[in-house]
């Protein structure tokens, strides 16, 4: 098991997610978690919810639900909302949507925001639990036809919120970026790290 030096004795490290693309980035900074638990939790919006604060609930959500099988665990939990003003682009339910939602992101800015949510309620008294929200401002070159037809047909756009997958062919589409990366990929893990160290919790590789 990776080892652990936090606070108070050694916590267990989970990620609250399925997605392939968190557990790669905790490993692009060293981090590997000592169980990945998909947290399955409804994902939308509730009325009139900003952006902003439907990030963190969900994230908070998913390390809750995780938490009440693990409570003596530092757990992360991750959310990522697109969205164009206050519309909300969750994950396109079909090709139909995933082409309205391109057609809605050519030519212009949009934001992602990446909730983050780390609990650790055996970590000191009274426990820790730390919910953040990054947010990355994205400028899409304006897209033809022929460049969203051919997206759909890869598929990429599949389980991705947006429609959209910055780390594969959909980069080709962004013409500026403001903010983290990592963040539109999945997880701002500069923050993930930082917040980490913060409350004492070192898993072995991360600097």
């Amino acid at each position: 098991m990776t080892g652990h030096i936090p606070l108070m004795g050694q916590v267990p490290l989970i990620l609250a997610s399925a997605s392939p693309r968190r557990v790669e980035l905790l490993a692009q900074i060293g981090v590997t978690p000592d169980q990945i638990l998909p947290a399955h939790v409804d994902e939308v919006a509730l009325n009139d919810e900003r952006p902003i604060d439907m990030a963190r609930r969900l994230a908070v959500a998913k390390a809750q639900e995780i938490q009440k099988s693990n409570p003596d665990a530092c757990i992360i939990g991750a959310d990522t909302v697109v969205a164009v003003g206050r519309r909300i682009l969750g994950k396109a339910e079909d090709e139909a949507q995933a082409r309205a939602y391109l057609t809605l992101l050519s030519g212009r800015s949009h934001r992602v925001i990446g909730g983050i949510a780390i609990l650790a309620p055996g970590l000191a008294p009274g426990g820790v639990e730390i919910v953040k929200a990054i947010t990355t401002k994205v400028q899409f070159k304006r897209l033809s036809d022929q460049e969203i037809d051919g997206y759909i047909a890869s598929d990429e756009w599949h389980d991705k919120a947006g429609a959209y997958a910055i780390q594969g062919r959909a980069g080709a589409f962004v013409k500026s970026i403001n903010g983290s990366y990592a963040n539109v990929v999945g997880l701002a893990i500069h923050d993930v790290a930082n917040t980490l160290k913060g409350i004492g919790v070192h898993p072995t590789g991360l600097i």
